[in-house]
């Protein structure tokens, strides 16, 4: 999978400051020996659109269900929708570059390309993290404190978290380090090989702000959490039923949002490791082939959240049964519902004369809601209402439909 000289080429197709000529330096790398062998770009092109599928799928579905049903609008279930969002853009724009590029077997975009892609990607994963660990802080006050946010708390907490994103995505954009191609050579993200002073700092800092700051928050609300938990038990007794019972779906919903947190960072350590050690001068144990598992590892973080929601929230997992089973019942209604539009003539009575014997005269009427036998023994007798004046015998038996 990995060529000794990859290293070296690769490192050719960073869209560095006062190296303009983009187009030169692509030529060449198409020149230059791939990292990985063909079926290896081909297992890549498989693997990245399957994540790529699963994400979109996943990600629009929770949306779906937050926009049909009203009873999952709820403060809590916007910061699901948040993450949803960015994982959901993440499946369009971050995987796609990456497909084509596996299928072409080297970086197809051009430098504005790498920049869009760095920058997506990386604005996209911020607003996951900070989502989750401004969801952390809402389980802290919710089970801490007993305090219960409104939608405007909501709203604005997500309007931060994007601003917040923004401005760390934005800074490379501004000259505070830029984005280039990965060792792998097949996405871009910050420039983590520079040894430029400028570009250094923001390494730092974006560490700092980005993974060490939102992990300790998360670490200390949940560690709170746990240790109310743990009162609570002590103390359940003295509640009443109902109180239990409103604990015990807080203390689920913790559970559910400190795994997705758990899940995100597990996808997402490896990387920032391999990162940390490009930064910080240990790039040469680096292979391509250690690249690439750690960044797609990461992008399939986007296709977990969803299953957890569904497998974990009540409330989501009773609107998806009841989206599909709506839908299956829709559909045999309107299969039954055919054979019956065609034959759905109206039917003349059916008067059966017999001129021998004594025997009654029979007639059958149908109905949509019966089937009415009337039978008289008067030949003229006409079958209507005026029999009810009339001296003539008549008995009716109706029989009911299944």
């Amino acid at each position: 999978m990995y060529s000794g000289n990859s290293s070296s080429q690769s490192s050719s197709l960073e869209p560095t400051r006062g190296e303009p000529d983009w187009e030169a330096r692509q030529r060449a790398a198409e020149d230059a020996v791939p990292p990985f062998s063909e079926g290896t770009y081909e297992l890549l092109a498989l693997l990245i659109a399957t994540i790529g599928l699963l994400g979109l799928c996943n990600n629009l579905l929770v949306l779906l269900l937050y926009a049909k049903f009203k009873r999952l609008r709820t403060p809590t279930n916007l910061f699901l929708v948040n993450i949803s969002l960015s994982d959901l853009l993440v499946s369009l724009f971050g995987v796609s570059f990456t497909f084509f590029s596996c299928l072409k077997r080297r970086w197809v975009w051009d430098a504005a390309g790498c920049v869009w892609d760095g920058f997506s990607n990386s604005l996209f994963g911020i607003v996951s993290i900070m989502t989750l660990t401004v969801l952390a802080y809402e389980r802290y006050i919710r089970v801490v404190h007993a305090r219960v946010i409104d939608f405007s708390w909501s709203w604005r907490a997500i309007t931060y978290i994007w601003l917040y994103s923004l401005a760390w995505t934005g800074a490379p954009l501004l000259g505070w380090n830029h984005y280039a191609l990965e060792i792998h050579g097949l996405g871009c993200s910050v420039d983590w090989r520079s040894r430029d002073p400028n570009d250094s700092s923001f390494v730092l800092f974006f560490f700092l702000g980005c993974l060490a700051a939102p992990v300790g928050i998360m670490a200390y609300c949940y560690g709170h959490i746990l240790y109310a938990v743990r009162m609570l038990r002590s103390v359940e007794d003295l509640h009443t039923i109902q109180v239990i019972k409103i604990l015990r779906y807080e203390k689920k919903v913790a559970k559910m949002c400190f795994l997705m947190i758990t899940t995100f960072l597990v996808c997402w350590m490896p990387y920032a490791v391999v990162s940390l050690l490009v930064a910080y001068g240990y790039g040469h144990l680096i292979t391509p082939t250690v690249a690439i598992v750690p960044s797609f590892f990461a992008k399939s973080s986007t296709a977990y959240n969803p299953v957890i929601y569904i497998f974990m929230n009540r409330k989501f997992r009773r609107c998806l049964m009841q989206l599909f089973c709506v839908r299956l019942l829709r559909l045999r209604r309107s299969l039954k519902k055919r054979p019956v539009e065609d034959n759905d003539k109206p039917i003349q009575p059916i008067i059966i004369s017999q001129k021998a014997g004594d025997r009654p005269k029979k007639k059958v009427t149908f109905s949509s809601s019966s089937v009415i036998f009337i039978i008289t023994s008067d030949d003229s007798q006409q079958i209507d209402d005026s029999t009810k004046h009339t001296g003539t015998k008549i008995n009716v038996i109706q029989v009911k439909p299944l």
